[in-house]
């Protein structure tokens, strides 16, 4: 983005602010005119629907020109121009590139969701699991350059926040199979294992040519995640402490017998149990 120009203007925009405020005799400002809040857009009710009028219009244009031409494509310039804003708004609204990156990421998440039908949670957490996966690839290979920004355009640790609510949405799946009792392994290591492999199922296939795409991956991919991280029957009906200790883990939040000191304790014996080699 053009961040030289947008400087300049937002000094001589906070220069002018400044120099129409008469000064008092020790030194201080008069307080901003209420004419000036509304042009602004700040402090007033019809400044705040102004400003997110503004906002929505941004992150719809940055949302298409991401789609029809990639990252490169939102540009300050573009952007504001497609969306009938100066560009200094954008500065105002989000920060910098990556902040309006991050509102049309979530923007893009958002409706791709709405546009599904909701999927209700059904008596196997497992199928639920399945239905998750495929949604997820769908929203992929619809959304090449969305999903490119969602899970590799950001800095290393640093995910964007749409992929941490996706995320968050594939741990309550799986807390849910911890719940029945069918989880095999711990209920982090089984997050990490479906998340890794769903993103990288579904960046091999954007990256494939779609002529090339074999149409079994994402199916092959995901039941080897799901043999993984389960069982065919409750993992409790097995002998063993690991096994109780995956069910009886996931339960915990929902006690509220303990204290939170001795629930924290429990939760880290059982921890201990559910994976000793930590």
């Amino acid at each position: 983005m053009e961040s030289e120009d947008v400087t300049a203007a937002d000094e001589t925009h906070t220069a002018n602010r400044e120099g129409s405020h008469e000064a008092k005799p020790d030194g201080s400002h008069d307080a901003p005119s209420d004419g000036n809040r509304d042009r602004d857009g700040n402090g007033t009710r019809d400044g705040n629907r102004e400003r997110d009028g503004n906002r929505e219009r941004i992150v719809a244009a940055a949302a298409r020109l991401l789609s029809d031409g990639g990252p490169d494509a939102v540009s300050t310039r573009a952007v504001s121009s497609a969306a009938g804003v100066q560009p200094p708004t954008i500065y105002r609204l989000f920060g910098d590139k990556q902040g309006l990156l991050d509102a049309v990421v979530a923007y893009g998440f958002t409706e791709y969701l709405s546009s599904k039908a909701a999927h209700e949670a059904g008596d196997d957490p497992v199928e639920d699991l399945r239905a998750g996966w495929d949604l997820h690839i769908g929203l992929g290979l619809a959304n090449p350059a969305l999903y490119s920004l969602m899970y590799g355009g950001h800095r290393p640790g640093v995910p964007s926040p749409a992929a941490v609510a996706a995320f968050d949405m594939l741990a309550r799946l799986i807390r849910r199979i911890a719940e029945a009792g069918r989880l095999a392994i711990p209920e982090e290591r089984a997050a990490a294992l479906v998340h890794a492999a769903g993103c990288g199922t579904t960046l091999t296939l954007i990256a494939t040519p779609e002529a090339r795409r074999d149409p079994e991956l994402s199916r092959t991919a995901r039941e080897a995640a799901i043999a993984a991280i389960t069982t065919d029957a409750p993992a409790a009906a097995e002998p063993g402490p690991v096994a109780a200790a995956v069910t009886l883990r996931a339960a915990l939040p929902r006690t509220d017998a303990l204290t939170v000191s001795e629930r924290n304790l429990l939760r880290e014996w059982l921890d201990r149990i559910a994976d000793p080699a930590r």
